[in-house]
């Protein structure tokens, strides 16, 4: 199967950016649902056996939070592996996002999931209703105090590093991890003029996981419902469209898709990974058998998992 072009038909296009009808092992009304208990309780596992700060502030919005979990030894320096959790932008939280961190902080590696102001609950959630009278901000005020515009996901998760950079002097390189609209705010990471900040942060290594990172074909579905992107948004905030915009620095990219994802997310996760590699990054392209869109990132909590495995030797000791 081809790409979807824009001129596919709706259907076509509502059924290949809908995960939850690829994946052969639950059915499509269940598998979120499942998805947010499995991940959920990961969390709570980790919280419970793991040295952690939980919900600092990063920023001013009510999104703008950490969770942080520390190395089981966390004396001197440590990497830290910065978790960025999908939803399609409108759902989950950094309270689902913990559930990789005990095989890493066992290892010496500190996980700080990220939280960011997600957009009014949409479709892609059934088990949370959109709150009553909620109200989006329009398009035009792509500004911090926009809460849910994809500008404001992307320029908090940037905020977040600088917060870590300068509060925790002890890191010792940053490791990002996304998935699914995750992956593609971490690929935006990627392609940050860090002048306009404070600090560089000092990505060593990046690993996108299913993720979306030409959200053109996005405005042509349910997604965009509580998105609300016209078509120059989008384009801002695809990072197909900015790999060669920044020069390549010393970051091994990893691009990770599921056997059970869509085609649309194959030919996306293939595509990006070869713009990346034809502009002169270090990429490598994942491709895991007998995973879909869900299981693929449910299973780093396990230390046998190839992705964990993986995880963890891209990622050095301290």
């Amino acid at each position: 199967l081809g790409p979807c072009s824009p001129s596919a038909s709706p259907q076509a296009l509502e059924d290949q950016y809908s995960p939850s009808r690829w994946a052969p092992r639950l059915h499509r009304d269940t598998i979120v649902d499942t998805h947010l208990s499995v991940t959920a309780a990961g969390t709570e596992r980790a919280r419970a056996s793991t040295q952690t700060l939980l919900h600092v502030p990063y920023g001013s919005g009510d999104g703008e939070k950490l969770d942080i979990y520390f190395p089981t030894d966390p004396s001197g320096t440590f990497p830290v592996l910065v978790y960025i959790h999908g939803g399609y932008w409108q759902c989950l939280s950094k309270d689902e996002s913990g559930f990789a961190a005990p095989p890493l902080v066992s290892q010496g590696v500190a996980v700080v999931a990220v939280g960011y102001d997600t957009a009014p609950k949409g479709r892609c959630c059934p088990a949370k209703s959109a709150a009553a009278g909620m109200t989006r901000c329009p398009l035009t005020l792509a500004s911090p105090l926009c809460s849910g515009h994809i500008d404001t996901m992307v320029l908090q998760v940037r905020r977040s590093l600088t917060f870590l950079v300068e509060q925790y002097p002890g890191i010792r390189g940053i490791y990002l991890c996304g998935h699914s609209a995750g992956a593609h705010l971490a690929a935006m990471v990627l392609s940050t003029d860090w002048t306009e900040f404070r600090v560089v942060p000092d990505i060593k290594g990046t690993v996108l996981v299913s993720g979306v990172y030409d959200l053109e074909p996005i405005l042509h579905t349910y997604v965009n419902d509580a998105l609300n992107m016209n078509w120059e948004v989008a384009q801002r905030n695809s990072p197909m469209r900015h790999v060669g915009l920044v020069v390549p620095p010393a970051c091994e990219v990893l691009v990770a898709v599921a056997q059970h994802d869509s085609p649309e997310f194959r030919r996306q996760s293939q595509e990006y990974s070869q713009a990346l590699r034809a502009a002169g990054w270090s990429v490598s392209l994942l491709d895991l058998a007998g995973v879909d869109h869900f299981d693929i990132i449910e299973k780093l909590s396990e230390d046998s998992y190839v992705l964990t495995q993986v995880g963890r030797r891209a990622v050095p000791r301290r």
